[in-house]
C-alpha cells in the first residue's frame, strides 16, 4: 500500500488533519541572554495521521477532541494565497537582501545580541552581521523573513518535513504550529497554499489571518 502524501488538510471549522507520517515534536521558545533559542519540550505520540486542534479549546492538546463543535468555532480562512516573493517587501542590504511578508508570529528570533535582522542585513558587509542575519531570519518560524543573495537565491536551511508545537517559555503561553519542509497545506475549499520551507499555523483559534499565526496567542493569553 502506497504511503499517504505528507499533507495538512484544513477541515472547515475544524482541525488540521495531518497525513503522511510527519514527525511531531514540541519546542519551547526561551530567552537566553539577549537572544532566543528553541529547546526540546515533551515527547508527543507519533502516528501516520493525526488531527491537531485549531480552535484552542481541546482538552487533549495539541490534538483535536471535537471541542470545535461545542464552541461553534469559526475557522474561516482569511489569508490570501499570493506567493511569498510576490507579496514580500524587498529590503536591500550591503551584501545580502531581505524579504519580509509581514506575517509575524511574535516568536522574536529577529531580535539578537548583534541587532535586529533588518539592521544586520543593511550592515551585511560585516561578515559576522551577515551570518547572524541569515541565522536569525532562518529561525523565524513564520517564514516572514528570508535572507537572499544579490542573485535572489534563498539563504536558508533545507528543512525536512516536520511539525513542531511551539510553547512560549518567556511568557508561559501556548504558541503556534511550526510547519517545516515544504509540507503541502490544503485549504478547506480544496485549494492549496504555497509550499513553504517555514510557516506557522494558528492553534489558539484567535488569529485574524487564519490559518496562519499572527501572535494573538499572546494577546489572548492562550493556555492549553
Amino acid at each position: 500500500m502506497a504511503k499517504e502524501e505528507a499533507k495538512i488538510k484544513i477541515i472547515k471549522d475544524g482541525p488540521y488533519l495531518v497525513t503522511g507520517g510527519i514527525p511531531l515534536k514540541e519546542k519551547i521558545i526561551v530567552e537566553v541572554g539577549n537572544h532566543y533559542e528553541y529547546q526540546p519540550g515533551r515527547e508527543l505520540p507519533q502516528s501516520e495521521s493525526y488531527s491537531l486542534c485549531r480552535c484552542g479549546q481541546s482538552n487533549n492538546p495539541p490534538f483535536c477532541d471535537g471541542s470545535h463543535h461545542e464552541v461553534d468555532f469559526d475557522g474561516t480562512e482569511i489569508a490570501d494565497k499570493v506567493d511569498y516573493q510576490e507579496r514580500s517587501e524587498h529590503i536591500e542590504g550591503e551584501e545580502v537582501d531581505l524579504l519580509d511578508d509581514h506575517r509575524c508570529a511574535l516568536a522574536r528570533f529577529c531580535h539578537t545580541e548583534k541587532g535586529s535582522t533588518w539592521e544586520m542585513v543593511k550592515e551585511s558587509a560585516d561578515e559576522e552581521k551577515k551570518k547572524e542575519a541569515i541565522k536569525s531570519a532562518d529561525e523565524c518560524p513564520a517564514g516572514r523573513l528570508t535572507v537572499i543573495d544579490k542573485d535572489g537565491e534563498f539563504l536558508e536551511k533545507d528543512y525536512q518535513p516536520q511539525i513542531e508545537i511551539l510553547q512560549d517559555g518567556e511568557y508561559g503561553f501556548g504558541a503556534g504550529i511550526y510547519v517545516k519542509g515544504k509540507i503541502l497545506v490544503e485549504s478547506a475549499d480544496g485549494s492549496h497554499y504555497q509550499r513553504r520551507n517555514r510557516l506557522t499555523l494558528c492553534r489558539c483559534g484567535k488569529s485574524r489571518n487564519k490559518p496562519f499565526c499572527d501572535g494573538c496567542h499572546l494577546k489572548f493569553k492562550f493556555k492549553e
